[in-house]
């Protein structure tokens, strides 16, 4: 066994996150930990890496195991270059290689230190470390990291480039235990092929923290974080469902039969209160009403300690259960995100028109594209990252409101129908929300739509989100967790009741029920979508056209 983590207890401030979970892993395994956002499965890596020891409980390690982990700050590192950055992380470089730079200058004749370098040297060849930077480099290239910016500081990359960084610094590590937090949001299709390919070939064992559904294929074994415990489940995503709806049913009929137990157990309880003091027994023998009120009393209090179970079924697995076993579910499934805003029926109209359009900065990043968008349109921006997807969703959006793109049009035009309302998920929020409340930050976006908004429907829309109104109505909006940050996202998109969505990534940071929740939404949702993904699953629900952006030519291909 590789690892054994035994957490009786771990609490984050005020909430508890573990309660008597439990964690086996075997050398050779790669498992996806999977959850609902807010359960604490980065806080669980943070302690499987031992970097987090502020718990009840134990986690150990077989002897020799070397554990690397991807990091979410890089504050004490920003003034190192990238490269330095990972050879620094692989386990001993830095000190073999200051062994071979620095020996020679004042071992001389010591027999010791002669040994010592001689060592170092073979060492440092057994693990490859002599072609480790080109090796570095050639991985960055994987992620579209040029080798200027490898050799450049680590504090001019984007938050997603830092993000392959730590990729790229785990892949090369040859550690026996990787763990690897959300590593494809923002990836594009051909970095997370890449990414796919390694996994498949990696000899380290792995344990990813994901909800990307292509990385859960691959896995061959599922944790699943909820109710403060660890459920595992062998096989890949799709084997994990059919467990999961096996499992889930069962449950439903357990959790049942115990609310039935206690149904019946107050029943006796009142019985036995009612005839206790009527009893006709002599003083020497206890009153049986007693004894069975007290026995029903410890019954009831140990059942009703036990918490409501989480239930969630994916749809597909969901519309195979029998009518019966459907409203149990519909009773008993966990709350999931209530998209408000997407109701309104839009006419057919064309919305948007694009024509032979060429944007860049200095040069054309893409040229010649040409799409027209109406009502109930799908359209999917798709190429690689850089290749100008976002910035074309800039430029349009710019053109709405008459601003400034930062991009230049070097040719071609937008015509934008009158009666068009945007609505856009965008990859960042803007920072202007960062340092006010979560309330205000919604007040502030629909009041900047044009819209009023009533602080009892702030509080409604924070439940339709999962939020807690009493806790998270005044917390800032910089500090909320990233699937937090998508749902704020998705609110602010949706205030001005949108006829046309402008999605980009909308699925990073969600967990598995709220992506479904928001693929279905968006499947019967009747205004024009245009969106960028690299979810192939979420591209399959939503489909429509295809436009295919690469440098200087735009290609159109209708699905």
């Amino acid at each position: 066994m590789l690892l054994k983590a035994e957490i009786d207890s771990k609490t984050l401030g005020s909430k508890k996150l573990f309660e008597q979970l439990d964690i086996s892993i075997e050398q050779g395994e790669q498992i996806a930990i999977i959850g609902r956002n807010g359960v604490g499965k980065t806080t669980l890596l943070r302690m499987l890496a031992q970097e987090d020891d502020d718990f009840d409980g134990s986690v150990s390690t077989s002897r020799g195991t070397t554990v690397v982990m991807t990091a979410q700050e890089h504050a004490d590192a920003h003034s190192q270059d990238c490269l330095s950055y990972i050879l620094s992380a692989l386990p001993s470089y830095t000190k073999l290689h200051t062994i071979i730079e620095t020996y020679p200058g004042h071992m001389g004749s010591d027999i010791s230190k002669i040994n010592k370098y001689s060592e170092a040297i073979e060492q440092f060849d057994h693990l490859g470390y002599y072609t480790i930077e080109q090796k570095v480099i050639n991985a960055l290239q994987h992620y579209q990291i040029p080798e200027a910016s490898a050799r450049g500081p680590l504090s001019a990359l984007s938050g997603g480039q830092k993000r392959f960084v730590e990729l790229v610094k785990v892949q090369e590590s040859n550690a026996s235990l990787a763990l690897i937090d959300e590593p494809t949001n923002h990836m594009d299709y051909i970095a997370k092929d890449a990414f796919i390919d390694w996994m498949k070939a990696a000899k380290s064992t792995l344990v990813i923290v994901t909800h990307d559904r292509d990385v859960l294929n691959e896995a061959d074994r599922i944790i699943e974080i909820k109710d403060k415990k660890a459920f595992s489940y062998r096989g890949n995503y799709k084997a994990y469902l059919k467990m999961n709806s096996a499992n889930t049913v069962a449950g439903m009929s357990q959790y049942e039969v115990a609310q039935q137990t206690i149904t019946n157990l107050k029943k006796q309880i009142a019985y036995a209160r009612s005839k206790k003091a009527s009893w006709g027994g002599t003083a020497d023998k206890k009153n049986p009403f007693v004894v069975m009120e007290e026995r029903a009393k410890k019954q009831l209090r140990e059942l009703e300690k036990i918490a409501k179970p989480s239930f969630w079924i994916d749809q597909n697995s969901a519309t195979e259960l029998n009518h019966k076993m459907t409203e149990r579910y519909s009773k008993y499934k966990d709350t999931n995100i209530k998209l408000v805003g997407m109701d309104a029926q839009h006419r057919r109209q064309e919305l948007l028109k694009v024509t032979g359009l060429s944007l860049g900065y200095g040069q054309p990043l893409f040229s010649d594209v040409s799409f027209s968008v109406s009502a109930g349109d799908r359209v999917r921006l798709h190429g690689r990252n850089g290749a100008g997807k976002t910035t074309l969703l800039k430029y349009i959006l710019a053109k709405s409101q008459e601003a400034s793109a930062g991009s230049n049009c070097f040719d071609g035009e937008i015509e934008i129908n009158t009666k068009t309302r945007f609505g856009v998920y965008e990859q960042e929020i803007d920072q202007k929300y960062f340092k006010v409340t979560l309330a205000e930050a919604i007040e502030q976006v629909y009041n900047e739509k044009g819209q009023k908004i009533a602080d009892q429907k702030i509080r409604q829309l924070l439940s339709s989100y999962l939020f807690d109104a009493s806790i998270d109505y005044r917390q800032l909006v910089g500090s909320l967790s990233g699937g937090q940050k998508a749902r704020f996202q998705i609110i602010s998109m949706l205030a001005s009741e949108p006829n046309l969505l402008i999605l980009d990534e909308p699925t990073n940071h969600l967990d598995l029920p709220s992506i479904e929740e928001l693929e279905l939404a968006l499947q019967n949702y009747t205004g024009a979508i245009i969106y960028i993904s690299h979810d192939s699953y979420f591209v399959s629900k939503l489909a429509g056209a295809e436009i295919k952006i690469a440098p200087s030519q735009v290609i159109a291909d209708a699905n």
